[in-house]
Parts: C-alpha cells; sequence; structure tokens
C-alpha cells in the first residue's frame, strides 16, 4: 500500500430515513456500536431496521435477546412496521434467545452461546439486546455484578471487533455513565433520547462517537411511525446563493403591490408579510402562489394555522385553478401542525415536497401558527432555527414568502415576538387604520434589500378577486398611530368647498 493510499471502509445503509445523513454517510461495515438510551427510545426499533435493511440468507443476520420475553413476543410487535419482511425473518435474519442462560446468571455460558452461534452463522451482523438485564455471578454483591457485567462486555466487545461482522449492543444507560469502559472499545455511540417539557415529549438522537467518520454534530429529533424510525436531520447552515446574473423580479400578483417593491419580489429572496388578523395575509400568499402557477411555474404551501380542507376551499373560491394546479400536481398543501412539531421535521417536509415539484415557489402561513406547532422545548431557539430554516430554503434558489401575525400595535415595528426581521430581504406590512369613522387597510413596503423601493402609506381593499391596492394617503399625519390626522391645508381646502 502506497504511504498516502486510504484504505476505504464500506458503509451500510442503516434503513432509517436521515440517518445516514447524521452519520456521515451510513454505519462502517465490521464496527463495534453501542446503541445505548432509556427505556421506550427506541433502541429495539432501531436494531430491527439495521437487519432487515442489511441481512441476506447469504450474509445473514443474528439477534440474541436477553430481555426475558420470548422472541415470538418480540416479532408480534416488530411486525407492526412497515419494514418487517416475514421472508427474511428466521432466514436471513435468525433469533437466538439466550433467557436460559440468563437465569442461571452464568456469563461464562452466554459468551460461549454467542460465540458458538456466531461461528456457526458467519453473520454480515450480530445484535444483543439488552446485555444490560443480565445479572452478575451467583453468590455475589451489586458492586460485584456490575464489575463482572463490565468485564464480560469488554470480552465481548473484543471478540465482536475480531470477527467480520458489524455487531451492536443495546443498553440503557443514563447520561452520567458515558464513562463506563465499553465506551471506549465502542467504535460508535448511538445515544436516544426522550425530551419531556410540560405536556410535550420529543425523541432526540445523537452520534455521540464514530470511528473513521465525521457525523452532523449536535442533537437531531426522530419520531417512530408505522415505518419505524425516521431521522431528521439537524439544519445545518447554508450560505445564501447569489447568482451573478441580474436579478429576476417575481410578479406578486397584486395589483398595485409590485410597483411598492420596486418591479416585484426578487427571486430566490425571502419575503415577509405582517399584519394583525383578518388584514389579508393569506390572500396575499395565495394570489402570490396563484401567479406563479398562471406562468407556469409549480409551488408548495405550508399550512400552520387550519385545516388543509378550509385553507384550500377559501384559495380556490378566489381562484378556481388552485385546486386543479394540486390535482395536477403543480401545486402541493402540505399541513403541519402536531404541537411537538421540531425545525428539522417541517424544513424536511417541504424540501421533500420542493424536489418533488422542482418549485420555484414557497408559502409559510404562517410564523405566527409556526411557533405554536413546536414543541415547547424548540421554542426557545426559535429565533436560530427560523434563521437556519429560511437559509436552506433560499439556498436551493426558490423565493420564499412568508406570513407573521403581529398585534395592533404598529410603532414599536415587531414582526414576531422573536424579532425575525434580520432574515429577511423584504418585509411589507399591513395594518388597519380609523379615517373619519372608518375602519381601512393600508399597507406599505419598508424593506427590500439592495433595491429602492415605495415609501407611502396606500390603501387596499380585499376583494373577491384578492386584494387590490390603492391610492397613496398623502394627506394625512401620523398613519402609523393607527389614527391618522388631515393636514391643517386639507382641512382649510374642504372647508372651502
Amino acid at each position: 500500500m502506497k504511504e498516502n493510499e486510504r484504505t476505504q471502509i464500506r458503509s451500510l445503509p442503516s434503513g432509517v430515513p436521515g440517518f445516514d445523513t447524521v452519520l456521515g454517510g451510513g454505519l462502517p461495515e465490521f464496527s463495534f456500536n453501542l446503541i445505548a438510551g432509556g427505556p421506550g427510545s427506541g433502541k429495539t426499533i432501531l436494531a430491527h431496521q439495521i437487519l432487515f435493511a442489511n441481512a441476506t440468507v447469504e450474509r445473514p443476520a443474528l439477534y440474541f435477546t436477553v430481555l426475558g420475553e420470548p422472541t415470538l413476543k418480540m416479532l408480534r410487535y416488530q411486525r407492526q412496521f412497515s419494514y418487517f419482511d416475514p421472508d427474511l425473518a428466521g432466514s436471513a435474519i435468525q433469533f437466538v434467545n439466550l433467557s436460559a442462560e440468563v437465569l442461571d446468571r452464568n456469563l461464562d455460558e452466554i459468551f460461549k452461546r454467542i460465540v458458538s452461534e456466531t461461528e456457526r452463522a458467519k453473520p454480515g451482523i450480530v445484535v444483543v439486546d439488552s446485555f444490560r438485564t443480565i445479572g452478575g455471578l451467583p453468590g455475589s454483591t451489586a458492586r460485584d455484578a456490575s464489575s463482572d457485567l463490565d468485564r464480560f462486555v469488554q470480552r465481548l466487545a473484543l471478540h465482536l471487533t475480531t470477527w467480520e461482522a458489524t455487531s451492536f449492543l443495546l443498553g440503557e444507560y443514563a447520561e452520567e455513565e458515558q464513562r463506563n469502559p465499553v465506551f471506549t472499545v465502542a467504535d460508535g455511540i448511538i445515544w436516544l433520547s426522550q425530551a419531556t417539557d410540560r405536556n410535550s415529549v420529543v425523541r432526540k438522537l445523537q452520534v455521540i462517537k464514530t470511528r473513521g467518520r465525521a457525523p452532523m454534530p449536535g442533537l437531531h429529533t426522530f419520531r417512530i411511525t408505522n415505518d419505524g424510525l425516521q431521522v431528521f436531520p439537524r439544519i445545518p447552515e447554508h450560505k445564501r446563493l447569489r447568482h451573478e446574473q441580474q436579478r429576476t423580479r417575481l410578479s406578486t400578483g397584486v395589483p398595485g403591490l409590485d410597483e411598492m417593491i420596486g418591479g416585484g419580489v426578487v427571486a430566490g429572496d425571502a419575503v415577509m408579510l405582517t399584519g394583525p388578523a383578518g388584514s389579508g395575509k393569506s390572500t396575499v400568499a395565495t394570489q402570490f402562489i396563484a401567479e406563479g402557477l398562471r406562468k407556469g411555474e409549480t409551488a408548495v404551501i405550508a399550512v400552520f394555522e387550519e385545516y388543509p380542507e378550509d385553507y384550500l376551499a377559501r384559495a380556490t373560491a378566489r381562484d378556481s385553478k388552485i385546486g386543479a394546479m394540486i390535482k395536477g400536481g403543480k401545486l402541493e398543501l402540505i399541513y403541519l401542525r402536531p404541537l411537538d412539531l421540531s425545525v428539522d421535521e417541517a424544513l424536511a417536509a417541504i424540501l421533500e415536497a420542493v424536489q418533488r415539484l422542482d418549485a420555484t415557489r414557497i408559502v409559510i402561513d404562517s410564523l405566527s401558527g409556526f411557533e405554536v406547532a413546536l414543541a415547547p422545548t424548540f421554542r426557545e431557539d426559535f429565533r436560530e432555527s427560523l434563521y437556519r430554516l429560511v437559509g436552506t430554503l433560499t439556498a436551493t434558489g426558490v423565493t420564499v414568502f412568508m406570513t407573521a401575525e403581529v398585534p395592533e400595535g404598529f410603532a414599536d415595528a415587531r414582526f414576531t415576538s422573536e424579532k425575525v426581521s434580520f432574515i429577511t430581504d423584504e418585509i411589507i406590512v399591513q395594518r388597519y387604520v380609523e379615517i373619519e369613522g372608518e375602519l381601512l387597510r393600508v399597507i406599505a413596503v419598508i424593506k427590500v434589500r439592495g433595491s429602492d423601493h415605495s415609501h407611502e402609506f396606500r390603501l387596499y381593499e380585499i376583494t373577491a378577486n384578492g386584494v387590490v391596492v390603492g391610492d397613496p394617503l398623502k394627506e394625512y399625519d401620523g398613519i402609523i398611530t393607527g389614527v391618522p390626522i388631515l393636514r391643517a391645508k386639507q382641512i382649510r381646502a374642504k372647508r372651502s368647498k
């Protein structure tokens, strides 16, 4: 071998959506791994997904269970998941129950059984679940039993690393136990946990260690569904992609608004529309999508505040083509409203839809609903998470249009409770004003990055066809207060008539 030539370690697919990305490309072949976590964290399900994704008759998998429950009972539960293949169970995947040896508390016999079964089957994957239920030798104290178990695990780990098999030990560990010697022996350590905050429970996964790889750092959320585990890799920070060519303008589909923005929103920008309840934010967002569809583009709408049927009914009432575009595969409506949602999960759903449709426009309606839908543990870093989410989306080249509800108090210029206006390239605001005893709506553009724009407050109406922007309120002062005052010269002009 040449001095600078590196040995390539083959990667095995985990069979878990999103997990290979976190691992840095998959599971290193012939590695010895520890899957640790508390009861109910998903260790057994993860191990089975890995088995069913890799086991073959030629290179079978051995699954040793020391849980004290019959193999048939374990398989009865595993059969409920879509990854379970009955044709593989018993042939490509062989189950060995060590309950008898465990009851005798004979660690030597347990070790010999594992070694003999492994030498017989010559497996590609070996799983021992759960080794921490094994007791110490007869007559030993609790302290001695723990020491006996540690020595047993180290002895087993050393043998597993000498076999040409990818092996996994499943064990229940608390975080303070990470100094256990088995953590030093292991090539990879996968930690599963559950975070409880008020009435919300969120599952998290961390790859603490994997030799020869660069896994994604941090905690990654995951769900257990009928398909097994699905991991949502933590959103990496992305640099905004700016094309050197002239910036393309996209029409909003709102008469009069493009003129205020300076010719339309810039393609690839992040646009935020804020306003109080009932000001027409969703209507403008729908018009933005409909305009793109009219020009042959594809789009995605992520809804957080209402059921998709209600949202679609209102959108279709203003533009009958919306429903047809969904059926035709040009538009996808995503409903994201669980109260234990993570930012990474939301991004995964949106990006999958964008890739399916090759979408150029995205609407997030609304950021306020999105924040409420997040699990409490994620609301603390909502500002940072939203920054990464928007950066990832715009890095793909799509134009992101977001709505956010704000209190009627306008003078403080708050756009969300987390002050996330810095993530946007363009900001459009709506508000109510009282003029001559009548409640009216006004709109203004307060930010367009790298471009001039109108600085006027303009009246607008919500018609049967959507929002229409009207004339500027040039004769009034104090519009930002919500109670404009007619200028003195305008008053004199009215009196003279």
